[in-house]
């Protein structure tokens, strides 16, 4: 390989979520992490020279986002998913997450349902109580460890919601929803006159025999989506808060722009900006390469636990790096389940009921760090539970 992802780092008293919040959220800070969806590799080269080339003009100023940053994003989309987008319908916000609560509040009114699929991203719920809107979910189906919707229930809650928000590539159970799905929840929203914010941050995250497909981009869709996107999770910039909104249909983009704008959180980081631009410009080796690797991930681990731990299993992980662990033949609770990985294993993994009660008895891990730093963590893991 062109490029290093089995060097480790210590990312500690870096001001790094991941590990310098294991002591106030687990307790504790000797665990391997292996809980946030950031990853333990060295950003591409290309994303580290432009950084270091805009740090080196001293001065840090309010920034404009030049042409092109929307011609990065919009050359991207074209390349990736044969998806053609125009800047106009973009806008730039500080992150998916803040877009999904300015769609919640531009789209929807207080009390009104917004359906979201679960076990799901804890924040989807969580943004949507906040905001004083009702909590309808459409529980994926489970069978054997892969995951399906169930289009029966999907379309009664549609009728009862304002807005569906779709997480695709799905977090936490790494379904990269087929063409022929995605129409049919689409055909189902445009029935019912329901819009979608279709959460998009991990389509560059898919395996060989997947292919991401935006949702927006399918026939008679894009007038009823709202598409959040990123180079966070691709490129591991998370922390530099840079995500667009892309809405072909004025009448979602509006009120989105104008609470983005009004809440003045439109500026951007300026560090960011050039970040973006070099990712998508210039780090399309590199994301092919982190392909390779994680997908090596993936199947080292879906080994590991067919070998070592025969009651542990995960779901088939079609996109993300991020495994969905069904610890429920163990027979333990939740939260001796939490304690055991935590105080005896040393491991920080995601407790499942967090995603929604279809995630009790399940942990979410991420491998998205050197191999040899996932191999550690599951023999402590295996440790662990061989008595059990």
């Amino acid at each position: 390989m062109m490029y290093d992802y089995d060097t480790q780092y210590n990312r500690r008293n870096s001001g790094c979520f991941k590990y310098d919040a294991l002591k106030m959220m687990y307790g504790r800070d000797d665990l391997i992490p292996l809980w946030v969806a950031d990853m333990d590799f060295a950003v591409a080269p290309a994303i580290q020279d432009a950084i270091r080339a805009r740090t080196s003009h001293p001065i840090y100023g309010y920034n404009l986002r030049m042409p092109g940053f929307y011609n990065a994003i919009i050359g991207w989309q074209a390349r990736r998913f044969a998806w053609e987008i125009r800047k106009e319908w973009m806008v730039a916000v500080p992150g998916v997450v803040p877009a999904i609560a300015l769609a919640i509040l531009g789209l929807t009114n207080a009390n009104d349902g917004v359906l979201i699929q679960t076990p799901v991203y804890a924040p989807f719920a969580a943004t949507i109580k906040a905001h004083n809107r009702t909590v309808l979910t459409n529980a994926l189906v489970e069978e054997s460890g892969l995951y399906s919707i169930d289009f029966e229930d999907f379309e009664v809650k549609i009728k009862q919601a304002r807005l569906f928000i779709l997480c695709n590539p799905h977090n936490p159970v790494g379904r990269v929803f087929t063409y022929d799905e995605l129409m049919k929840m689409g055909e189902i929203c445009r029935r019912y006159s329901v819009p979608i914010f279709s959460d998009e941050i991990h389509a560059d995250i898919v395996y060989q025999g997947f292919k991401h497909i935006p949702i927006a981009s399918l026939p008679s869709m894009s007038n009823i989506v709202v598409t959040g996107m990123s180079p966070a999770k691709s490129f591991n910039i998370a922390g530099l808060g840079t995500a667009v909104v892309i809405a072909e249909n004025p009448e979602l983009r509006k009120p989105i722009e104008y609470l983005n704008q009004n809440l003045h959180i439109y500026l951007g980081n300026s560090i960011g900006i050039v970040a973006l631009e070099a990712a998508y410009n210039n780090s399309e080796a590199w994301l092919e390469e982190l392909l390779v690797y994680l997908q090596g991930n993936r199947d080292f681990l879906s080994s590991y636990l067919k070998e070592n731990l025969p009651l542990l299993s995960m779901s088939p992980i079609e996109g993300t790096y991020l495994a969905w662990l069904d610890c429920r033949r163990y027979g333990l609770s939740d939260h001796d389940l939490s304690d055991m990985m935590t105080n005896k294993a040393l491991v920080a993994l995601n407790d499942g009921p967090g995603f929604g009660e279809e995630g009790q008895g399940f942990m979410r891990l991420n491998f998205a760090c050197p191999r040899a730093v996932l191999s550690e963590a599951l023999e402590r893991i295996r440790n662990t539970l061989k008595d059990i």
